[in-house]
């Protein structure tokens, strides 16, 4: 009993020094230059044209990539699941891909294929489409890995009855599979959003970075670090860090009460 009790002090220790080394002590620290010139230069960091624009376009572009990442990532993740076909393992080990792959090299692959040189003739760079287009390759293997083992646990008997009294297949995946799928939906969704709304290397090269035009937060902030204002830097990261936090628990929370009303 006391030897249970030591490990799980110790285990309690070692998570609460690894949360602080890597999150909580960070975290302070970004405050404290986010907030030491007092509020009125936060909220003036904050509110800046160029502050504005850069955080009102990555949101915009963060909610279309997810958005359609839900659609595209609920379909992946039922075709894995429920089909079978030649290549299949292959396909379920390249979502896994932009999670390995350095995002910057993305960044570059996306600008080389959609950028002024574009072997297809399409030039999306310094646009709202391509910076989505990359959000949406960065973000896609959310809502497949989060739907995916949901899609594998449910079983077949309410569907299969459904099917039986005459229910046609989009009826039943409308009434039974989709609601059982929507907690795991949502909760992708918001990992996606969250994600998008701070990436960085996919997007550098193919918006071309022009403020008030093609300027994501993530950029204009790497900008403000550049030339020196790093309490600028600080509100902005700040801004950002606080809308991801606020877009995670409504996400959160609403994937939990879908789940509660389902049980």
């Amino acid at each position: 009993m006391r030897t249970t009790t030591l490990t799980r002090a110790t285990a309690k220790g070692l998570a609460m020094t690894y949360l602080s080394l890597i999150v909580l002590i960070p975290l302070a620290a970004l405050l404290t230059n986010a907030f030491n010139q007092g509020l009125g230069s936060f909220w003036n960091a904050v509110t800046q044209q160029e502050s504005v624009d850069a955080l009102r376009l990555t949101l915009l572009c963060a909610f279309v990539a997810s958005s359609i990442n839900a659609v595209a990532g609920l379909a992946t993740a039922w075709v894995l699941v429920r089909d079978r076909f030649p290549g299949q393992a292959l396909l379920n080990a390249i979502i896994d891909l932009p999670f390995a792959l350095p995002t910057v090299v993305a960044g570059v692959t996306f600008y080389t294929l959609y950028g002024p040189l574009s072997p297809f003739h399409v030039n999306i760079t310094g646009t709202w489409i391509g910076i989505t287009v990359a959000i949406m390759f960065v973000t896609l293997p959310f809502t497949v890995r989060s739907v995916q083992p949901v899609l594998e646990s449910l079983t077949f008997s309410a569907e299969a009855a459904a099917a039986t009294l005459g229910a046609s297949p989009a009826r039943v995946f409308r009434t039974i599979t989709l609601p059982a799928l929507m907690p795991s939906i949502l909760t992708g969704t918001g990992l996606a959003f969250a994600r998008a709304i701070g990436e960085y290397g996919s997007v550098v090269f193919i918006s071309n970075n022009l403020p008030y035009r093609s300027e994501v937060a993530s950029s204009y902030i790497y900008s403000l670090t550049t030339s020196d204002q790093n309490n600028s830097a600080a509100s902005a990261a700040v801004a950002l860090l606080v809308l991801a936090l606020i877009l995670l628990i409504v996400f959160n929370v609403t994937a939990q009460r879908l789940a509660r009303r389902r049980t």
